[in-house]
């Protein structure tokens, strides 16, 4: 009767689970966020929107090491560009990006 039960549980939770590739993608997303740098831009673009010589400004970088940080940020939908004549202006792509850092600094001062 118990293993009956376990199988049940077991089955329950498999009909749960993302499948096989949407779960690659989401460790995709998360492996994006586990980059120091691409985390201080994001939280720079949750402050507002920002142009790639503003964001090296604040975090004390060179234009291209920002410029190759957004574009993986952008290939991974997390920010977006908007064309302002010669320059891009950078913000998050959704407010899920907001979502996600909040609730990752949530956690993080819960644990302190």
């Amino acid at each position: 009767m118990a293993e009956e039960r376990e199988g049940d549980v077991l089955a329950a939770v498999r009909g749960q689970i993302p499948d096989d590739a949407t779960i690659h993608n989401l460790a995709e997303v998360f492996k994006v966020f586990g980059d120091a740098t691409r985390t201080k831009i994001l939280s720079c673009l949750c402050v507002r929107a920002l142009y790639v010589g503003e964001i090296a400004e604040v975090l004390g970088m060179s234009v291209s090491a920002v410029s190759h940080q957004l574009r993986i940020l952008r290939g991974a939908k997390l920010v977006k560009g908007e064309k302002q004549g010669k320059e891009v202006l950078y913000s998050l792509d959704d407010d899920h990006v907001t979502q996600i850092m909040e609730c990752g600094l949530t956690h993080i001062n819960e644990r302190d």
